[in-house]
C-alpha cells in the first residue's frame, strides 16, 4: 500500500510553497495535479514521476471528481507516493476533503499538507490587508461559483457586515454578486478590488465600487483566475501596493525558486 499527499502548491509564486509540500513533492511517483499549479512547481518533482493533468476550468472538467477519487486509490493500493497537487490550499474550496473521505473508505494512507491560499494571498500581493484595526476586524470567504445558487449563502449577512468580503471563483458572477450585495444592503460605493493572477508576473488589480466594478472588468477584460474583494480596506491599495509584476527581480525570482531555493 502506498500513501497520498492532498498538497496545497499556493497561489502561483513558487516561492510560497512550503518545505514540506517541496519535500513531499521530490519523492513522488505519482503527481496528479490542478490547472492552476506553476511549471516551476511540477518541475520539483522526479523525472520519473508519473505526471497526470486532471485540471478543471469552468465549462472543462478533465476528469470527473469521482474518477480522480478513483484514481488516486488506484495508484496508492499499487503501491506508489502519490501526490494530488492542487493550487492553493486542498481544504479551501479544493475538494481534498471529498478526496480524503474516498482514500478513508478505501482503507488508503493519506496526509493533508496545507498550502498558501489565493485568499490572503492575491490580496497581500496588491497591498490589500484582509484585516485593519480601523477598517475591518475580520471577513468572510465566499466562492462565487455556488453563492448564488445555493440558499444558504447568508446574503444578509454579508451586505450587511462591516467585514472585508473575499470572493473566489467569482469573475462569471461578478454582476450578479455585486447586485446581490447592494439589494441587501451593501452601499453601492463600497471598494471592490478584482486581483487577476494574484502573486505571479501575469498580477493585474482593478479597483472600482460595487456600482461600477464588473463594467470596469469588461473594460479592461479581465478574466479569471481572480480573486475579488469587498470592503474598505481596499482603499490601502493605492497606498501599500508593492508587488511589480514586472520586475526584474521577481522574474529572476521565480526561476530561482523554482530551481533551487525551495
Amino acid at each position: 500500500m502506498g500513501r497520498v499527499f492532498l498538497v496545497g502548491a499556493g497561489p502561483g509564486d513558487p516561492g510560497l510553497l512550503t518545505l514540506k509540500a517541496k519535500s513531499v513533492l521530490e519523492r513522488a511517483d505519482v503527481v496528479v495535479y490542478d490547472r492552476l499549479v506553476s511549471q516551476p512547481i511540477l518541475h520539483i518533482a522526479p523525472d520519473t514521476a508519473e505526471m497526470i493533468y486532471v485540471g478543471k476550468s469552468t465549462d472543462h472538467h478533465t476528469l470527473p471528481q469521482r474518477e480522480i477519487d478513483a484514481l488516486l486509490v488506484q495508484k496508492a493500493k499499487a503501491g506508489h507516493t502519490v501526490v494530488r497537487l492542487k493550487g492553493g490550499d486542498p481544504f479551501i474550496f479544493g475538494r481534498g476533503a471529498e478526496e480524503a473521505e474516498a482514500l478513508r473508505a478505501h482503507g488508503v494512507p493519506y496526509e493533508v499538507v496545507p498550502g498558501v491560499s489565493s485568499v490572503t494571498a492575491a490580496p497581500a500581493y496588491a497591498g490589500i490587508p484582509l484585516t485593519h484595526r480601523t477598517l475591518a476586524a475580520g471577513f468572510h470567504v465566499v466562492t462565487g461559483h455556488e453563492c448564488l445558487q445555493s440558499t444558504g449563502t447568508p446574503w444578509e449577512l454579508l451586505a450587511r457586515s462591516s467585514q472585508t468580503v473575499v470572493i473566489l471563483m467569482g469573475m462569471g458572477n461578478l454582476r450578479e454578486i455585486a447586485d446581490r450585495l447592494v439589494q441587501f444592503g451593501r452601499a453601492g460605493d463600497t471598494p471592490v478590488a478584482v486581483v487577476h493572477m494574484g502573486t505571479t508576473p501575469e498580477q493585474e488589480t482593478v479597483v472600482g465600487t460595487l456600482e461600477s466594478i464588473a463594467d470596469i472588468v469588461a473594460q479592461r477584460g479581465i478574466e479569471p483566475p481572480a480573486v475579488i474583494v469587498v470592503g474598505d480596506v481596499v482603499k490601502l491599495h493605492s497606498l501599500l501596493h508593492w508587488f511589480d509584476p514586472r520586475s526584474t527581480s521577481h522574474d529572476e525570482h521565480v526561476v530561482r525558486a523554482g530551481a533551487t531555493s525551495l
